[in-house]
C-alpha cells in the first residue's frame, strides 16, 4: 500500500521540486498563463494560490514571504501592485486549469494554467 503524500512528488528530490515550483509561479506571474503537464499544474496552482493569499495581508512580513519564493523583485512588485488589488474582495480560486489534452512525444497530459481577471 502506497503511503499518502499532501504534494505531489513530481519525480524530484525536495529542492528540485521547490526550485522548479517556483520558476513556474513567477512564469504564472509574468505571463498570467502558462502551459505545462496537468500534475505540475495543479501543484502550481496550490502554490501560487498560497502565495497570492499571503501576499493579500501586503505588510512586511507579507513581502518578505513573497520576496523569498519569488526571486524576481520586478516580478514580486507586481504582485502587490496588480495582483493583490485584483483579488481583494476574492477569497479563493485565483488561478483556473484547462485540460489541452495530450504532449505528442511522451503523451502526457497537458494543461494551460491562468490567472482569472
Amino acid at each position: 500500500m502506497a503511503k499518502y503524500r499532501p504534494y505531489r512528488k513530481l519525480g524530484r528530490a525536495q529542492a528540485h521540486r521547490e526550485v522548479t515550483l517556483c520558476n513556474l509561479a513567477t512564469a504564472l506571474f509574468q505571463y498570467e498563463k502558462v502551459r505545462t503537464n496537468e500534475a505540475k499544474a495543479k501543484e502550481l496552482s496550490r502554490y501560487s494560490e498560497k502565495i497570492i493569499s499571503r501576499a493579500k495581508k501586503n505588510d512586511l512580513s507579507a513581502r518578505r514571504a513573497i520576496a523569498k519564493k519569488i526571486k524576481n523583485p520586478i516580478i514580486s512588485k507586481k504582485i502587490f501592485e496588480v495582483l493583490v488589488p485584483r483579488y481583494q474582495n476574492r477569497p479563493g480560486g485565483y488561478t483556473q486549469i484547462f485540460k489541452l489534452g495530450s504532449r505528442d512525444s511522451d503523451n502526457s497530459p497537458l494543461c494551460l494554467i491562468k490567472l482569472l481577471s
